[in-house]
């Protein structure tokens, strides 16, 4: 941040320039609400982290082990928590990004109370939060920043003084990229590029559809999901791209999910001129009948390939149906055409986390399209201890190993958890990152809901010990004990609120009659 010192001489000439007016301004002190607030626009943060995120996608390139990782987020304040405790435990912000979870919208944050994943909740409440994502990322800057700025006032010496300095000037700021989830786009094309268009103005760089229906949607671990032709999907695509660039945000990020995996259904057939084009091949995955022209009944819907005709099965709901065993087919078609019309990433939604699964439908990708990448969702929604468990059994077994002391079916239990085959299992869950992005061309690692669970399990540890013998202790020495032993921050919640941004200001702004929140008398001080 060598522009502090720059923006010091540009301030200390335009109070010159502005005379006697200006003599209470202090230019070091505008300088520093400068550097507090680096980015101005959420355009501003959009285009920086889109460069981030593609130097991240070349890295990767050139070695899978540069993966990147996020932790799904419903609010600002979990956002700025996460990227506050990576710079405290890692020094460092690299490959570590923001997921904004669509789910977490639609069951946290809609006015009209807890939703399902079905894209009923309000569609601006996902620009809104990616907005105050930002804000909050900005304000961990300006805190930090502060509190640098008071450490450099204090300072007795020039070594202790040019110390602070270089951290100043060496600031690594918490702003990072957003993958935001727009579901299928709320509606048509055009639908998608003006919420699309909210995204990008609120600062993300990165935008994730998927191919579902938009008014059929369904979270990708459910059943009943209806897939689109591959035309309507990629309109969608081309929708965000144009969105980007009429923005100015020329390298924006369009990740492009398919659920074929485990969408059997489909509203539409597909346009179709030519045998073997897109709409062909999609029709081609239909779960057909043959029949003559005789045996045609009321209000049948016919199509003819290789000179035959045939009858898609059509059901009550007026959906028609794939046949089985096609997901793997359709996932890999979806990620081709995705990325030959616009798509930087991909996201294939899968109902077990398998690296031989991934990996095959990657491979098959790569043969088109070398150098395809992989979002994952590393779900709370598997099982993972149970999915892993099994893994191993089945790896144990094929290898001629006794598993005779293990019931495959009840692997969850407690019994197993000190066991070789649990110890194994654990292992291929810590290391799976890291093999899946070796072996299955993942680049991006995301848990969605992360902090839904961890709200959950430690509000429910807090409401056992408050409301039970342990009382006040209950929370003493399970949240507050904790955080000062951590070095949590936000034990001084009165300082991570903005109250010593509020009262550096109002010294600014008031001089000697400033009356200041952080006086003796603050308890934060007991911290």
């Amino acid at each position: 941040m060598a522009q502090y010192q720059d923006d010091i001489k540009a301030v200390a000439g335009l109070k010159e320039n502005n005379g006697s007016a200006w003599n209470a301004i202090n230019p070091e002190y505008a300088a520093r609400m400068r550097a507090q607030n680096k980015f101005k626009t959420g355009l501003d943060i959009a285009k920086y982290t889109a460069k981030i995120m593609r130097a991240d996608m070349a890295a990767y390139d050139a070695d899978p082990s540069k993966y990147t990782q996020s932790l799904g987020c419903w609010h600002g304040f979990i956002g700025q928590q996460k990227m506050i405790s990576i710079k405290k435990h890692f020094n460092s912000t690299e490959r570590r990004y923001l997921y904004l979870s669509g789910w977490m919208v639609a069951a946290l944050r809609s006015e009209f109370g807890p939703l399902p994943d079905q894209s009923m909740h309000e569609k601006t409440s996902v620009s809104a939060l990616i907005r105050e994502l930002y804000t909050f990322l900005r304000q961990a800057d300006a805190r930090e920043l502060g509190g640098l700025f008071r450490e450099l006032d204090a300072a007795k010496d020039a070594a202790a003084k040019a110390a602070i300095q270089q951290k100043i000037d060496n600031h690594v700021t918490h702003v990072v990229p957003i993958i935001a989830d727009i579901d299928a786009g709320f509606g048509n094309a055009e639908a998608t590029y003006l919420l699309a268009k909210q995204f990008i103005e609120a600062g993300a760089c990165c935008i994730q559809i998927e191919n579902q229906v938009s008014d059929e949607k369904q979270c990708g671990h459910q059943d009943g999901k209806v897939t689109v032709p591959h035309e309507d999907f990629l309109a969608k695509i081309r929708a965000i791209r144009y969105a980007f660039l009429e923005l100015g945000v020329d390298d924006g990020i369009i990740v492009a999910r398919t659920d074929s995996l485990g969408a059997g259904l489909t509203k539409q057939i597909a346009v179709t001129s030519t045998p073997g084009d897109l709409g062909d091949q999609y029709n081609s995955f239909l779960d057909c009948e043959e029949l003559s022209a005789d045996q045609l009944g009321n209000g049948d819907v016919i199509i003819k390939r290789d000179g035959k005709l045939l009858r898609p099965k059509r059901l009550p709901s007026n959906l028609f149906q794939f046949r089985a065993g096609t997901g793997e087919a359709r996932c890999v078609l979806d990620c081709v055409t995705a990325l030959q019309n616009g798509a930087d990433l991909l996201w294939i939604e899968t109902e077990k986390p398998h690296i031989a699964q991934i990996g095959g439908m990657v491979s098959e990708i790569r043969k088109v399209i070398p150098n395809a990448k992989l979002v994952y969702n590393n779900s709370p929604s598997f099982n993972w201890t149970l999915n892993f468990r099994q893994q191993a059994y089945d790896a144990m077994k094929a290898e001629g190993k006794d598993v005779s002391a293990y019931e495959r079916g009840q692997l969850m239990s407690v019994e197993y958890d000190q066991t070789e085959l649990a110890k194994l299992a654990d292992e291929k869950i810590r290391t799976f990152q890291a093999d899946s992005s070796r072996e299955a061309g993942i680049f991006h690692h995301l848990i969605t809901l992360p902090t839904y669970h961890t709200a959950a399990l430690s509000t429910d540890n807090l409401a056992k010990e408050y409301f039970g013998d342990q009382g006040m202790l209950g929370y003493v020495a399970g949240v507050q004990r904790k955080e000062i032993r951590q070095g949590i921050a936000c034990v001084k919640h009165q300082n991570m609120s903005g109250s010593d941004i509020g009262d550096d200001h109002k010294e600014y702004f008031s001089g000697d009659a400033a009356l200041k929140a952080a006086g003796k008398d603050n308890t934060m001080n007991q911290f």
